[in-house]
C-alpha cells in the first residue's frame, strides 16, 4: 500500500511535534513530512507551490504561526503575513485535499465562557483577528477544518512553546511569577489534541471544532497544578487579577465546550488535573 503524504507546519512547535512524533501511533497509514522554518519557508509563496506540486501532499496540518500576543500586537503586519497570507496560499493549494487550521480560544471576548462552536467570535487583539481571518479563508472551502484549541501543554523540540515550559524557565531562574484568579481557559496537553485531531482526519469530518482540556481552570489554578510537578524548583508565584491589569484587552473566561469533537472521538477528553493525575512520568 502506498502511504498519502501530510504535510506538517510548524514542526517544530509545541502541537506540530507531536503531530510528528505520534503520527506512527496514530496515523500509521501517512507518510508524515514535518516542515520547519529551515525546511521551507511558507512566505516565499512561489517556492511553496512549486514545492508543493512536486511532493503532492493530500494532507496538511497548518500548525505554523506567530502565536504570542505581544508580538502580533507589536508587528501587525507580520502578524497578518505569517497567519492570514500563509493561511490564504495554503488554502488555495490545498483546495482539493484536507487541511486543518489550528486557532484558539482567543477568538472569544471572555465575557461568556463555555463557547461552542456556535458562538461569535469577538477579538480583543491583533493576534485572535490574524486567527478569525484565517478560519474564515480556511472554512470556505467545505473540505477544510479548523481545529480551536486552549493552553496546550507538553515539552517542546525549543523548550519554550508549552505554557509550563514557560513557567518552569522562570522558576528555575528563581524568579517570581504573578498568575490572574479571574482569567479562564480550559488548558490540555499538546499530546492530546494530536491525538484528537489524527482521529477527526481519519473520521474525514471537515469544519469548526473545539479541542480542549474538559476542565475550566484559572490561569492561577492551572500555575498551581504545574508547580506541584515542580516542587524541586521551590516555585514562586503570586496572585493577580485581570482589574489591575494595564497591557491590552485580555479576555476573561474562553473555557471551550467540546462537545462536538466529543461525539467523533473515541475517548474522552480529559481535564489538567486528571491527566496529570494519571500521568505522573510523562514529562510536562
Amino acid at each position: 500500500m502506498i502511504r498519502k503524504t501530510a504535510w506538517i507546519t510548524g514542526a517544530n512547535g509545541l502541537i506540530g511535534s507531536h503531530f510528528l512524533r505520534l503520527a506512527p501511533v496514530y496515523a500509521p497509514n501517512w507518510n508524515v513530512c514535518g516542515l520547519t522554518r529551515g525546511d521551507l519557508d511558507l512566505t516565499d509563496f512561489q517556492n511553496l507551490r512549486q514545492v508543493f506540486v512536486e511532493q503532492k501532499p493530500q494532507l496538511i496540518l497548518h500548525c505554523a504561526a506567530l502565536s504570542r500576543t505581544p508580538a502580533c500586537q507589536a508587528d501587525p503586519s507580520l502578524a497578518r503575513k505569517l497567519n492570514v497570507e500563509v493561511t490564504t496560499q495554503l488554502a488555495e493549494l490545498a483546495a482539493d485535499i484536507p487541511l486543518f487550521l489550528f486557532s484558539s480560544d482567543l477568538v472569544f471576548d471572555g465575557r461568556q465562557g463555555n463557547y461552542d462552536e456556535t458562538a461569535s467570535p469577538n477579538p480583543l487583539n491583533v493576534y485572535a483577528e490574524t486567527k478569525v481571518a484565517a478560519e474564515q479563508i480556511v472554512l470556505a472551502n467545505p473540505r477544510h477544518a479548523v481545529i480551536r484549541t486552549s493552553l496546550n501543554g507538553g515539552i517542546s523540540p525549543t523548550g519554550d512553546r508549552g505554557f509550563n515550559e514557560e513557567m518552569r524557565r522562570v522558576w528555575q531562574e528563581g524568579r517570581t511569577l504573578k498568575f490572574f484568579t479571574d482569567e479562564y481557559r480550559s488548558p490540555i496537553p499538546a499530546a492530546v489534541t494530536a491525538r484528537a485531531v489524527w482521529e477527526l482526519v481519519a473520521h474525514k469530518q471537515p469544519g469548526l471544532y473545539h479541542i480542549a482540556g474538559s476542565e475550566r481552570l484559572s490561569r492561577w489554578q492551572t500555575a498551581t497544578l504545574i508547580a506541584a510537578r515542580w516542587p524541586q524548583l521551590n516555585p514562586k508565584f503570586e496572585p493577580a487579577s485581570l482589574k489591575d491589569y494595564q497591557g491590552p484587552s485580555r479576555p476573561a473566561d474562553v473555557s471551550l465546550n467540546c462537545a462536538k469533537a466529543q461525539k467523533i472521538l473515541s475517548f474522552p477528553l480529559p481535564g489538567l488535573t486528571e491527566w496529570l493525575a494519571t500521568h505522573p512520568d510523562e514529562p510536562f
